[in-house]
């Protein structure tokens, strides 16, 4: 199976490094020639690529599969519709328009496109209601997926964590009230590889979870008595709020519980059950006085 990995980023290469060990042909598209080193460290084939300039796109090689994961990080909502819808869009119509086209596309969403239910769980019959402007771009971007002449997969995941990514000296330091839904990088990655090499959630929209959502001060007390280091300080959703600009309120504010129960049902087996063993190598490194 060739697959094309657009925005083959922090997911997207241990993606393409597990689809490569089982004997696909995977490239990996970046912007930058620091990241297409990266990728290659990571065993797969690298192109630099602007995935909103035509010109770029029409240079790719076919694909059997398209695996749409860019993300436009902590950038405005214009920058974020430019990737997400925009980039998208010509994505879509480049490869529609080929002699060979592909066969699937899978796009990388959020669960932030829920908005807030007040803790209350929600899954893939749950409607969508963002409550944050990026969100809303995402949520527009996952119709486009759907409405393309592939068989669209949208995997919405929950809060990234793993190597590099998790931020014990924050939780050390002080922690907001709430729920904490968490997806493991490798659980990130190892659903995806899942959808394309079992060949299953075609047309489908799913949480790519844990399932196993926190109450994040007992998640911070726990990490703490690990890390023998002392209680972090809690903060109300308030107390939080009065610290952030207005623009980061709406995150921290949104509550809900997110289930995985079409995940598992679909044959996934999480490697990460819960953050709780998902951090145990991060908690050893601390330890040791190494970087996570």
């Amino acid at each position: 199976m060739r697959v094309l990995v657009l925005g083959c980023g922090y997911v997207g290469r241990e993606l393409g490094r597990r689809l490569v060990d089982a004997g696909h042909d995977v490239t990996g598209v970046v912007r930058s020639e620091s990241s297409a080193e990266t990728v290659a460290e990571a065993g797969v084939e690298p192109r630099r690529a602007d995935l909103t300039d035509p010109a770029d796109l029409s240079a790719l090689p076919d694909a059997d599969a398209l695996v749409f994961a860019a993300s436009a990080g902590r950038g405005s909502v214009a920058e974020a519709r430019s990737l997400y819808v925009d980039a998208l869009r010509s994505v879509i119509a480049e490869f529609e328009g080929r002699e060979s086209p592909p066969d699937r596309l899978l796009f990388t969403s959020t669960t932030g496109v829920y908005g807030d239910h007040d803790g209350d769980w929600v899954d893939e019959s749950t409607p969508v209601d963002p409550d944050r402007p990026k969100a809303a771009v995402i949520a527009e971007a996952e119709a486009i997926a759907h409405r393309s002449a592939f068989d669209a997969t949208v995997a919405r995941f929950a809060g990234l964590y793993g190597p590099g990514r998790y931020r014990i000296d924050a939780y050390l330091d002080s922690v907001t009230a709430g729920w904490r839904n968490s997806t493991h990088r490798d659980d990130a990655a190892g659903a995806l590889a899942w959808f394309l090499t079992e060949d299953v959630a075609r047309g489908e929209t799913v949480l790519a979870t844990d399932g196993s959502p926190v109450d994040r001060w007992a998640f911070a007390d726990w990490l703490a008595e690990r890390c023998d280091a002392p209680e972090p300080e809690k903060l109300t959703v308030e107390e939080r709020l009065a610290e952030l600009p207005a623009s980061a309120g709406s995150r921290v504010a949104s509550q809900k519980r997110c289930r995985n129960d079409r995940l598992l049902a679909l044959g996934y087996e999480l490697e990460h059950p819960s953050v709780y063993e998902g951090y145990e190598p991060a908690i050893d490194a601390y330890r040791r006085g190494e970087a996570p």
